[in-house]
């Protein structure tokens, strides 16, 4: 009896797991970037974390851009890379691009 009352609570679990899974998707997340790391996007679609040093400082900065405050960055359905500079959230403060 034990057994098959440990194996329903496991499936009561997994259910309520499953139907809070997508209203827990919903929230935003920061996006957590550290400041010595780099992230990479190869020509294969593919992205990379990589752990940096300080002795190429000045060679890494030559040629990059600051990213503008409002930047959404996403995977388009071809599985390429975008940014969309703007606004991203409605006057309610909801996602803009959301689902329904």
């Amino acid at each position: 009896m034990t057994t098959a009352r440990t194996i329903r609570m496991l499936c009561a679990a997994a259910a309520l797991t499953t139907l809070a899974a997508p209203a827990l998707a919903q929230a935003p997340t920061p996006w957590v970037l550290a400041p010595d790391m780099g992230y990479g996007y190869d020509a294969n679609g593919k992205t990379f974390a990589y752990k940096m040093g300080t002795n190429n400082a000045k060679f890494l900065l030559k040629g990059a851009k600051k990213v503008p405050k409002n930047t959404l960055f996403f995977i388009g359905e071809n599985g390429q890379l975008y940014m969309r500079s703007g606004p991203y959230l409605e006057d309610d403060g909801k996602f803009k691009f959301g689902p329904g």
